[in-house]
């Protein structure tokens, strides 16, 4: 397979672990060696809803193999999304004035507050640094951060304030790749050595639902899988597991392993990551398109 490596965005939702971990497993520590043992990367998400901590990134470095890579996505409050005050730490709810929306939000921190934000997402992830094991910070921007010039000022503000960690983007507003913007887009990302992420969404007509595009414009590829339930994708549901709610065919896998391969063959190592982390979907989905990549090499 060259340098495509497949995993999944989740190794620990509550319907993956009840449907595709072996029942004897005990605890996190055991499902993630489970998990090592069947791929070689992974994407922590749980880092958008919290900053992470070191004391966990220390635990995923002891307990997974050499060579293992995690993809780490951003809190929050870096790419622009509200958040709650308890979802920050009391450490820096203490230290800073937050300013609330009516719905009681921190939505738009002061300059100090979000550095301090940047500061701790980075010390955090020392752990995995020092053992080569972090392959991508993806700032996933949400789909009312439009194609603009402030949003552009501030994604490679963003991008700097995590240097010289490789940083991944992806964009879920259609202003970014509509023609007459797709040339700009790819040249902002490329002149700052930022990886696109290509998406697998469903194919609706909705601004927040971007086509299969990829493009190489740094030397990590990426794909993020995110299954195509249109029921779901702009819907109110109880959970991300359901609105991801889908099981990919075969046929529809195939469809990526020639852009994956194009892919590869523009960049040093190339990801697949399968989101649609409901029950075994995602991983019974990445063994699938290892196979099928393996067949086409």
């Amino acid at each position: 397979m060259g340098n495509i490596r497949v995993g999944t965005c989740s190794w620990a939702d509550e319907t993956m672990i009840e449907a595709w971990y072996p029942t004897g497993l005990k605890n996190a520590a055991e499902r993630l060696g489970y998990y090592a043992a069947h791929f070689d990367t992974a994407e922590v998400d749980s880092s958008s809803y919290g900053l992470p901590s070191e004391r966990n990134a220390q635990l995923w470095v002891e307990r997974t193999p050499a060579g293992f890579v995690f993809h780490v996505k951003a809190f929050a409050m870096m790419t622009r999304h509200a958040v709650r005050p308890q979802q920050l730490p009391a450490a820096l709810r203490e230290s800073h004035e937050l300013e609330l929306d009516r719905y009681g939000r921190v939505k738009h921190p002061k300059g100090a507050l979000r550095q301090a934000v940047f500061d701790w997402f980075s010390s955090a992830l020392a752990p995995l640094r020092r053992a080569g094991k972090l392959g991508v910070v993806l700032l996933q921007f949400p789909p009312y951060f439009v194609a603009n010039r402030q949003n552009r000022d501030y994604l490679v503000w963003a991008a700097e304030r995590l240097r010289p960690d490789p940083v991944a983007i992806e964009f879920r507003h259609f202003s970014w790749v509509e023609p007459e913007q797709w040339p700009r887009t790819l040249n902002l990302l490329a002149d700052h050595g930022l990886s696109y992420v290509g998406v697998d969404v469903p194919r609706v007509e909705a601004k927040n639902a971007l086509p299969p595009l990829t493009a190489a414009t740094a030397n990590i590829g990426y794909v993020r899988l995110s299954g195509r339930n249109a029921e779901t994708w702009n819907a109110r549901v109880s959970s991300a597991a359901e609105r991801f709610k889908y099981l990919y065919a075969e046929e529809e896998l195939q469809e990526w392993v020639e852009p994956l391969h194009e892919l590869v063959e523009e960049t040093e190592t190339t990801y697949a990551m399968f989101n649609n982390c409901y029950r075994d979907y995602a991983p019974r989905n990445a063994d699938q398109l290892k196979a099928l990549l393996a067949a086409s090499a």
